[in-house]
């Protein structure tokens, strides 16, 4: 697999990661038999990065992901988790003492002394202006709880905020082929920083894997069903904004560009990795079908100016009304 850098965490991933929400909860149920096959198929293949966080399944996903890792001690993986949602979302709650104990807690879920890298977890917009908050991250690296750190973010100007701190090693960020706000002026300013860029929600909940039509339907405990128009949090975490029949459009309008070579899905994983300034992408895998085929877009050819013309025009004509100025 094709291997990029992340310069301020001073690692090198391979271009395909594997997002571990699904292990721990909002996707239906994963079996820990399960979760460990789809962890194990991931990095048979060639995925080196794996992220999660705290919250996810309440500890459970970054605690199959520990297992995992003693089961595998010498495979090289890079872990990334994130700390910040087991609180009230406000500014006041992301203290010294917080990072402490939300660190120490996914240092013992991942069996870990030091943690990889820690990203703050989607905190409120003021978070990123405060200096105190990136002086205590400052610190857990000086003590070696925590190996760097990042931020995950909602929006562009967020993003921005947090490229422009000397201590920020990533940014993690939605984008794919129904989000392409980040292209303008985050990835470039990503790239000019050294700040890595990690692309999640790249199939757009599922909508990008082609296999959805209007009478899908999502079990109860799956966010794609629960979380349609924001109720549990940011609605740009859903189908990336989109509204699902209208995203159905679009990805009927997407598939005639996709060649025979691939499927629907690994066409949108590759055109993420397309796009300058991404370092992984990270997309989950409720199956080792789903984990193996994810992990062959790497190995496909950058798609063509046709084809990444093709994907502009559908984003410019359906999606960009809809959501380009709101993230």
């Amino acid at each position: 697999m094709e291997q990029r850098t992340f310069s301020r965490l001073g690692r090198t991933v391979g271009v395909v990661g594997l997002g571990a929400w699904q292990l721990g909860a909002d996707w239906g149920t994963v079996t820990e038999d399960d979760a460990t096959a789809i962890l194990a198929a991931a990095v048979d293949n060639g995925v080196t990065f794996l992220d999660t966080a705290d919250v996810y399944g309440d500890g459970r996903s970054e605690q199959l992901i520990g297992r995992f890792l003693r089961s595998r001690p010498d495979a090289g993986l890079t872990v990334a988790t994130k700390m910040g949602r087991r609180v009230e979302q406000r500014p006041e709650a992301y203290t010294m003492a917080h990072f402490r104990e939300w660190t120490d807690r996914s240092r013992a879920n991942l069996g870990m002394d030091t943690l990889d890298l820690v990203q703050l977890h989607c905190p409120p917009t003021a978070v990123f202006a405060d200096d105190a908050v990136f002086d205590a991250l400052d610190t857990l690296v000086a003590e070696g709880a925590i190996g760097a750190y990042g931020v995950s973010v909602e929006t562009c100007d967020q993003a921005l905020t947090a490229i422009a701190r000397p201590g920020v090693a990533s940014v993690q960020i939605i984008l794919n082929a129904l989000r392409h706000k980040p292209l303008e002026r985050v990835l470039p300013a990503a790239a000019a920083a050294g700040v890595g860029i990690i692309a999640r929600v790249p199939l757009a909940s599922g909508l990008l894997s082609g296999r959805y039509d209007e009478h899908t339907t999502f079990s109860p405990d799956d966010h794609r069903n629960f979380n349609r128009h924001g109720e549990a949090f940011d609605v740009g975490e859903t189908f990336s904004g989109v509204d699902f029949e209208l995203g159905l459009s679009a990805v009927r309008r997407l598939a005639p560009l996709v060649g025979p070579e691939s499927s629907m899905a690994q066409f949108a994983l590759r055109w993420v990795l397309d796009q300058p300034g991404v370092t992984v992408v990270i997309p989950g895998a409720r199956n080792t079908e789903q984990a193996r085929r994810n992990v062959e877009a790497a190995a496909l050819p950058p798609l063509s100016a046709e084809q990444l013309g093709g994907v502009r025009d559908v984003y410019d004509e359906l999606i960009r009304p809809q959501v380009h100025d709101r993230w």
